[in-house]
């Protein structure tokens, strides 16, 4: 009997490993790298110089957070032909001026909820202000009223979170509507007091719900205003 239950125990213990493992399973990921050419590095680097004080020999970063966004493009196609090139294109004169980096993120998730990672997890990328040497970026197709975010994109977010939480020593899930709240914080470099905009991506429901999914994680509050 003593025999029998000590097998039992272990069925259990090895079942139990096995389930926490598939849980934070990497979620499928198909690299479809933007250009990231010695022009888009030397701006990420003199971004990283002039915006934050940073000197550095390569790009990189250590992630400290994940920021959800909305592209507020409608396809796959013509969201990953807005990140794709090094600089910013002519539609884009609210912050040209600040820098002629491209915006981008590390991952795009189309509406299906394919996840396409754009750049390397350590690499920077310019998606949120004052914060983007520690973020890494989820970009989500659509956002608008005629496109809004889908429950896949969702579940997509959710996975990603669990796999980078769990690979990375992430402190705080935000979504981009709440980025001004870290100014004063220690993870806040900008050095610009009027370099703002104005954000509601990725919507508080979207937010809620991958945030309830992850709870376990124990990430940090964002900080009050």
């Amino acid at each position: 009997m003593k025999k029998l239950l000590l097998v039992v125990c272990g069925m259990i213990y090895l079942w139990s490993c096995k389930s926490s493992k598939e849980a934070f399973n990497p979620p499928t990921i198909i690299d479809t790298p933007i250009k990231f050419n010695e022009q888009r590095r030397e701006l990420t680097l003199q971004y990283m110089r002039e915006r934050y004080g940073l000197e550095k020999e390569e790009p990189t970063i250590v992630p400290k957070m994940i920021v959800l966004h909305w592209t507020v493009i409608p396809t796959l196609k013509q969201s990953f032909e807005a990140f794709d090139p090094p600089t910013l294109p002519d539609w884009r004169p609210d912050i040209k001026g600040v820098s002629g980096l491209n915006v981008s993120s590390q991952f795009l998730v189309d509406r299906d909820g394919t996840i396409y990672r754009l750049l390397p997890e350590t690499t920077m990328a310019r998606h949120v202000i004052g914060l983007n040497h520690c973020a890494i970026g989820i970009e989500n197709v659509g956002g608008t009223e005629e496109l809004p975010l889908t429950t896949a994109q969702v579940h997509s977010n959710i996975q990603l979170v669990n796999y980078l939480a769990t690979k990375y020593d992430i402190d705080y899930l935000i979504g981009h509507y709440e980025y001004t709240h870290f100014e004063g914080h220690p993870l806040w470099l900008e050095k610009d007091e009027g370099y703002r905009t104005q954000k509601t991506d990725p919507g508080e429901d979207f937010m809620q719900k991958v945030r309830e999914a992850t709870k376990t994680f124990n990430f940090e509050p964002v900080p009050d205003k």
